[in-house]
């Protein structure tokens, strides 16, 4: 082989090796999103860069510590209006009975995705159906669009469509009762969220969320993170029935004192 030829085959292989990826087809042609999926990282406990640092119950020790973590948030801070960024700095005095986790509620859209808890994608035609192992939310996302949302609701009003390999969700009439992680980061009632999973490789989907509140915040803002499929071979998703672990939180309270 000539000297020239031998450039042009070396210039081949890394433009080669730079093709982007082909997920496996459905039968309408539609990348294959089937699967069981989990985030690992450390976004439920905060969105953005943080330390390690001390858990909210001392007498736990270092098992509710919270493990540092590099940020899941694109330029990496939350643009919060000042009157929010207090809010937020409430929440998050008070996380230990204020943060939906703890009472069990719906998680909610984005922070569904990233809990450490895993979450199936059931795909034909028509319809994505996402069921996650926390709390049993479900999310019902038409290919079409069914219409105005009937009334705001916890998972909110999701309705998908394909741009190329890329499923995009739109997220609308959420409730204003979640948060986005442990940390205290929330929104209003005027949130809306485009979410974006695109196949990088057989076992990984890249998750991206563009988040819009004008109550909460002075610009959207976006997330972005690796999703990775559950290979074991007996892969499945298990009951997590976390309400009856927080009724002594929600109702314990209410309980009737007896004289002794």
């Amino acid at each position: 082989m000539t000297i020239p030829g031998v450039v042009l085959l070396l210039v081949a292989i890394p433009a080669a090796a730079q093709a982007p990826y082909q997920a496996p087809r459905t039968p309408d042609g539609k990348p294959d999103l089937n699967g069981i999926w989990q985030a690992v990282n450390t976004a439920n406990w905060d969105l953005a860069n943080h330390s390690a640092s001390a858990g909210p119950v001392p007498a736990l020790g270092a098992a509710y510590a919270v493990p540092p973590g590099l940020g899941v948030v694109e330029g990496g801070e939350i643009p919060y209006q000042p009157d929010a960024l207090k809010k937020k700095q409430e929440n998050f005095a008070s996380r230990l009975t204020s943060d939906p986790e703890i009472k069990c509620y719906l998680p909610g859209v984005p922070r569904a995705t990233y809990m450490p808890y895993p979450f199936q994608i059931i795909q034909n035609a028509k319809t994505i159906l996402i069921a996650y192992q926390y709390a049993g939310a479900v999310r019902s996302i038409p290919l079409q669009d069914p219409g105005p949302s009937p009334a705001p609701s916890w998972m909110g009003w999701s309705v998908g469509h394909w741009d190329g390999d890329t499923l995009v969700v739109d997220v609308t009439s959420q409730n204003n009762k979640t948060w986005f992680d442990r940390a205290g980061d929330f929104h209003s009632d005027a949130l809306h969220v485009v979410e974006r999973y695109t196949p990088r490789s057989p076992d990984t989907l890249i998750y991206e969320a563009t988040i819009e509140d004008p109550k909460v915040f002075t610009r959207p803002w976006k997330i972005s993170m690796p999703l990775y499929r559950r290979v074991e071979k007996d892969a499945q998703l298990l009951e997590f029935r976390c309400v009856e672990f927080s009724e002594e939180v929600i109702y314990g309270p209410l309980r009737k004192k007896v004289d002794k």
